[in-house]
């Protein structure tokens, strides 16, 4: 399984990509997977302020509806239209064309508190 290094990863299984205080939000290889083909995602409205374990986009499949939770406290600064025109996206390229939102967050080092790769790898095994 593809656990990109440069990112951080919750136990709900979505990553982020820190550049600056700019958090790009997606979910893992690995919850793609277990949710099967998706064929849906609800965006978060842009400049909305979300603490760390809100429910702030949804992604539905062909299984289930599944929400997606902020990793960090900040606000909604960009959300990602291609997967809500193509929401195979998160299946096909779940750490790259298929990000969800972006947030710009209160505290980078809160980023810290969130897994490596390998702790991630450990979490899923």
């Amino acid at each position: 399984m593809n656990i990109p290094s440069d990112l951080r990863y919750c136990t709900s299984h979505e990553w982020i990509r820190l550049e600056g205080e700019i958090a790009t939000v997606g979910i893992s290889d690995h919850a793609q997977e277990e949710l099967t083909d998706v064929v849906f995602v609800e965006l978060p409205a842009l400049g909305r302020s979300v603490d760390a374990g809100d429910p702030t986009a949804v992604v539905e499949s062909v299984k289930a509806a599944s929400d997606i939770y902020a990793p960090l406290a900040g606000e909604v600064v960009e959300v990602n239209p291609d997967v809500e025109t193509d929401p195979s996206l998160v299946n096909t390229d779940p750490y790259g064309r298929g990000w969800i939102f972006k947030l710009r967050v209160k505290d980078v080092a809160d980023a810290s508190d969130l897994m490596d790769a390998a702790a991630y790898e450990a979490h899923i095994s």
